[in-house]
């Protein structure tokens, strides 16, 4: 029988979460409201330390008008020992596209056709989504496991 390897876990630096986070599109947000905690996947963009998204209108917007501050989890999971997990913290802002907001609007948009050319335009494939938002990275953490053997290290003189 095959035994699990022994996994070694780390701490992540700004870097490789950032990394992590740049090479992702989807991810979790996690809010709460007086006794009530929630998680939702969402589509997403980083970038210059911002999480860029787009939701319907519903209880998330509802519970946030109240509360702005949430976590952002993104995951990679290769195996039972092998992944990386970047949690950001931070509050969320809902974009208008006219007036005052109307340039880093466009901004958000420009990021989110990334991976949606038709987003927020005829043609929309998830046309109901239509607030645009975006989320400080204010906190960002990053842990992983691997069970890969460490490099060896050269003895110091």
């Amino acid at each position: 029988m095959t035994r699990t390897p022994v996994p070694s876990f780390h701490e992540l630096t700004r870097a490789q979460c950032n990394e992590i986070l740049a090479r992702n599109y989807v991810g979790r947000v996690a809010f709460s409201y007086h006794d009530h905690v929630d998680i939702e996947p969402i589509h997403f963009v980083y970038a210059e330390g911002w999480i860029y998204g787009r939701t319907a209108h519903g209880t998330k917007l509802r519970t946030l008008a109240h509360n702005r501050w949430l976590a952002f989890e993104v995951d990679e999971v290769d195996a039972l020992f092998d992944w990386r997990s970047v949690v950001v913290k931070g509050a969320l802002y809902v974009l208008e596209p006219d007036g005052d907001q109307h340039t880093t609007y466009a901004l958000a948009a420009a990021h989110l056709r990334r991976f949606v050319p038709d987003a927020l335009s005829e043609g929309d494939p998830t046309p109901d989504r239509t607030v645009v938002f975006r989320i400080h990275a204010d906190q960002v953490t990053g842990r992983a496991a691997s069970t890969a053997t460490p490099p060896a290290t050269s003895p110091t003189s």
